[in-house]
């Protein structure tokens, strides 16, 4: 298992040569803590990496929803070698972009609660990031009513469900289907 300091500095080396390629004017500062540090609170999880940027360019890593610091974020993670599971072990974030988008999603849970319980239909929220579905998923959970995925890759979104109504189960594509998707994804046009 790698130290937090080794870890640190893979994240500080990865950052300096895309801030310098790049021409960025931005500045981080690399929070590291032990990975065995753990919440009261079961839903809240603590980043072993929390990366926190600053400086004139910070809104172009948080342009088209913070795409650019996301993907970030990923090849972090990636350098890091973590699993796709373990992604949420690192965390990027800046002028608490995240902290705004958890509260953002808390508040559209909240909406959609009580827009099921009155209207008795379910409600689909706009596509996003898998982090993001987890968050939404937890929010909801409050309320006892069913949630679930559905979509494929970067077009996935949760749905709420009212009581009783079971989530509709998107059909699997098949394994040729499935990789000739992923091929057509790569395939220059």
């Amino acid at each position: 298992m790698e130290e937090p300091e080794s870890k640190s500095k893979k994240i500080a080396d990865f950052l300096q040569t895309v801030i310098t390629t790049g021409g960025l004017k931005l500045k981080y500062s690399i929070l590291a803590s032990d990975s065995q540090t753990q919440s009261s609170d079961p839903t809240a999880h603590i980043p072993e990496i929390r990366v926190e940027f600053s400086g004139p360019d910070t809104s172009l890593l948080l342009a088209r929803n913070g795409e650019l610091l996301l993907s970030l974020e990923h090849v972090a993670a990636k350098i890091l070698r973590f699993e796709h599971e373990e992604h949420d072990r690192i965390s990027f974030d800046a002028d608490n972009f995240k902290v705004l988008r958890q509260r953002e999603l808390q508040l559209a849970a909240e909406v959609a609660i009580e827009k099921v319980r009155h209207t008795g239909q379910p409600f689909a929220f706009a596509p996003m990031t898998s982090r993001e579905r987890r968050l939404l998923h937890l929010a909801l959970s409050t309320s006892g009513l069913p949630t679930a995925s559905s979509g494929v890759g970067p077009r996935r979104f949760v749905v709420l469900y009212p009581e009783g109504q079971k989530p509709v189960e998107d059909p699997a594509p098949s394994t040729p289907d499935r990789v000739r998707a992923i091929r057509n994804t790569f395939r220059r046009r």
